[in-house]
């Protein structure tokens, strides 16, 4: 190599390296381009993502469990408002996807419908303890200490159910839906489930859905990620 074109070499590194640094202040300026964090997400994986959220009240519920069981305070809206936002998030907008687009890729298909028939069992059972835990969680409920423990038991068959439940769909049916569908197919189911989104959730469904687990997480106390380190 000569000596020119090592330089040539090194200032289209610097230049890269350049635009690096500068990408995030340039994404920031008002009139900038905004980055959709959606971009290149495949339907697959963007239900994956949506079961963080799920995770994140599977965790919220758990430490409510443990503060009612151990008498330390915990109050009823957090159940509740944890069981809205399952609700509206997850059976009203994740389940519904998956009953309309997803699991009838695999009926069609003739594969794991054993499966599906279960997740689509349990996505029904899963409601109808949601609605049980929206009762026992209203103030006036959840002041009868049996009622507490009926709310107890219902929060752990949820939590019991759904742990297993989003697994089996995470390391089965998910990865097995991109052996029965070419990449358009994949991108076009991908277009119908974002206008799902829209229609339930509204603009921005996913991100204030986040926001609502966080406020929930921070009410609790257990939204720094460092407490868990062992």
């Amino acid at each position: 190599m000569s000596a020119e074109q090592g330089l040539d070499r090194r200032r289209m590194l610097m230049a890269g390296f350049g635009a690096l640094v500068a990408g995030p202040a340039l994404a920031a300026r008002p009139g900038a381009r905004k980055l959709d964090p959606d971009a290149g997400v495949t339907a697959p994986e963007d239900l994956m993502k949506e079961h963080g959220v799920l995770n994140r009240c599977l965790l919220i519920y758990e430490e409510s469990l443990r503060r009612l069981g151990s008498g330390q305070d915990v109050g009823p809206e957090v159940f509740a408002h944890t069981a809205q936002l399952v609700r509206k998030f997850v059976e009203e907008y994740h389940e519904k996807n998956e009953e309309n687009h997803i699991f009838p890729v695999f009926v069609r298909a003739g594969k794991l419908t054993d499966l599906v028939e279960t997740l689509e069992t349990q996505h029904k059972a899963g409601r109808t303890v949601t609605a049980e835990i929206l009762r026992l969680a209203q103030p006036d409920t959840f002041r009868a200490r049996e009622n507490r423990e009926k709310l107890a038991a219902a929060v752990q068959s949820f939590i019991r159910m759904y742990r297993p439940h989003e697994a089996r769909e995470d390391t089965v049916l998910f990865p097995a839906l991109r052996t029965l569908l070419t990449p358009k197919q994949v991108e076009a189911l991908g277009g119908r489930m974002e206008e799902a989104e829209h229609k339930v959730l509204g603009d921005e469904g996913f991100e204030r859905s986040v926001d609502q687990v966080t406020r929930i997480e921070k009410q609790l106390g257990i939204y720094d990620l460092k407490q868990f380190t062992p």
